[in-house]
């Protein structure tokens, strides 16, 4: 046992980046708050190339600021809140204020993706621009944020994955001496690499609008559906599904509405 177990990586990262001097009162910077600024930051990136190239429905810089900040609060603040109502109840009911404690993790995308959806439903009403062609700008921007969030998950050694023997699995030590599979660099990977390249290189195409945000809600919901058969369903099942499978079903409807709505208009 003890020869097996020291063939894989025993994960040993610190969560918190930067440590501040115990006199401040402050643990420091943790990673799980400059994965968030890392994705913003490549968000405001693209967003800002996007629109000097004329391929946004953005009129000017003022517009890329206001979306960008409705973005940021819709993220935050849909993130935090979906998790709360979708995984932890229980916790936020024994201690309410849990809820304002984002730097010790707990993010439900599906919360953000709702948060996101409702940034672009005000940004769209407030320009009066095309709600679906918002949607595609999002939708292009969400993949990086996305990457560096499951990479932050696996440096915090929260969100583990099933018991394995393949050679890269990790042994979280919270979680005893059994290797795991490194789920979060899994859905790394196919939440957010893989949909990054896919809007590098559909964004710039003409396509009718809602096409690109449904062929990404469509990938994300195969990648999450896929990934979560290699992680420990902590937060249950629903209808024999692990919680993050079942919220995810929506996404995936949502996406393929979308793609069918642009199949039609452009015939």
């Amino acid at each position: 046992m003890l020869a097996a177990a020291l063939a894989f990586w025993t994960h040993d990262l610190d969560p918190v980046a930067i440590r501040f001097p115990e006199s401040w009162g402050l643990r420091g910077v943790h990673w799980y708050g400059l994965a968030y600024a890392a994705g913003f930051m490549v968000a405001a990136y693209l967003l800002g190339r996007w629109r000097r190239a004329g391929l946004t429905p953005l009129r000017d810089a003022l517009d890329e600021s206001a979306l960008i900040t409705a973005v940021m609060v819709g993220v935050i603040a849909g993130g935090r809140l979906g998790h709360v109502l979708l995984y932890a109840r229980a916790e936020f009911a024994a201690d309410p204020l849990m809820v304002f404690r984002v730097w010790q993790g707990g993010m439900a995308s599906h919360g953000g993706f709702l948060g996101v959806l409702l940034a672009g439903v005000w940004f769209a009403r407030r320009t009066k621009a095309d709600f679906f062609a918002v949607g595609d700008l999002l939708c292009a921007l969400a993949p990086a944020g996305l990457l560096f969030g499951r990479l932050a998950n696996f440096v915090n050694a929260e969100l583990v994955g099933d018991p394995s023997g393949v050679a890269w699995a990790v042994i979280f030590p919270h979680e005893g001496p059994t290797p795991r599979h490194p789920s979060q660099l899994y859905e790394a990977f196919g939440e957010g690499l893989l949909p990054l390249i896919w809007v590098l290189v559909r964004y710039p195409r003409r396509l009718p609008p809602g096409r690109l945000a449904g062929e990404f809600l469509l990938l994300y919901s195969v990648a999450r559906i896929v990934c979560e058969c290699f992680r420990s369903a902590e937060d249950g099942h629903v209808l024999g599904l692990t919680a993050g499978q079942f919220w995810t079903l929506p996404l995936a409807a949502l996406g393929l509405f979308l793609v069918l709505r642009a199949r039609r208009s452009a015939e």
